[in-house]
């Protein structure tokens, strides 16, 4: 067999060389018949025997075998640190609230396909509030982990970039061509699926958020629903979409714990306004918000 195999191979070498017009009288190609017998009288290998045997595979019988880790796969502890009963239990109430989040943009969607939209706009803003809740309950219990945050990020896309686009689908039935609304709703579950994945992997800054959170998106979409915002099919539809681009932005926009810190007086024009009309008084407040990201943007910019 191996006889035939290194004829195959000159034959092969021979075919090159003829198509080339290499091989000469002087060629280091010794044919089988010409072979000198002996291992010590081997001849050296030519040029296109090399560069053929290293384009051609080697045959996964013939490779050296790796060394095969036969040991038992170890499970990565999910909750980092101490493992006492104490700090289980609050590890699962965390997680619980991740995981109720979930549930209710679930229900949003079922609600929103049955047409009940307020009351599905309604479960997306106490997705808000359990959303807030994981995280300060797992940094009040010191349980922060990187499963924790995983877990966060699939609910807020489940809640925040599938329900929520999904409500608005719903509202907007028979105001708007259903390609328009579809349109919008999906870039909204695009833009939000970048959003999560660009802060899973972006460092993080404790006064400004990079583009506007998906939470606050979701809540201001809930919110529009929930009150009824008198605006027609078209105003609508732009607006979802540039709420949209507003969450892959690049522009800085205050969280809110800065926003607390805020002067008292700040706050008491909202309240006022809400007192006399709601709607006005919340469209304006989502306005001032997504305007004050570029706005940042150009400061930043002037004082470098």
């Amino acid at each position: 067999m191996r006889r035939s195999s290194t004829f195959a191979r000159q034959v092969l070498l021979v075919r090159v060389g003829r198509r080339d017009g290499d091989l000469t009288p002087g060629s280091d190609l010794v044919l089988p018949e010409r072979r000198l017998a002996g291992r010590r009288h081997r001849p050296a290998r030519g040029r296109y025997e090399r560069e053929i045997e290293a384009i051609m595979p080697v045959s996964p019988a013939l490779a050296p075998s790796e060394p095969v880790d036969d040991s038992p796969a170890r499970a990565i502890p999910l909750l980092p640190g101490e493992r006492t009963a104490a700090r289980r239990m609050k590890f699962a109430l965390v997680n619980g609230c991740t995981l109720s989040s979930l549930a209710l943009g679930m229900l949003a969607i079922f609600l929103a396909m049955q047409g009940d939209v307020r009351t599905a706009a309604l479960c997306l803003i106490a997705c808000v509030a359990f959303d807030g809740l994981d995280g300060a309950l797992a940094r009040k219990f010191g349980v922060a982990s990187p499963f924790g945050a995983q877990m966060d990020s699939l609910a807020d896309m489940c809640s925040f970039g599938l329900a929520a686009p999904v409500v608005v689908y719903a509202s907007l039935a028979g105001s708007v061509p259903p390609a328009a609304a579809g349109v919008a709703c999906v870039l909204v579950a695009a833009c939000a699926a970048v959003r999560l994945a660009r802060f899973n992997v972006s460092p993080k800054d404790g006064r400004f958020f990079c583009g506007v959170p998906t939470t606050m998106a979701a809540a201001v979409l809930a919110l529009t629903v929930a009150i009824g915002l008198p605006v027609s099919g078209a105003v609508m539809v732009a607006g979802v979409v540039l709420l949209a681009f507003a969450m892959v932005s690049s522009f800085p926009y205050a969280k809110l714990a800065r926003l607390l810190k805020l002067p008292p007086w700040l706050w008491l024009a909202p309240v006022v306004g809400a007192l006399i009309d709601i709607r006005l008084t919340f469209a304006l407040v989502v306005v001032g918000y997504l305007v004050s990201g570029p706005l940042l943007w150009l400061h930043q910019r002037r004082d470098a």
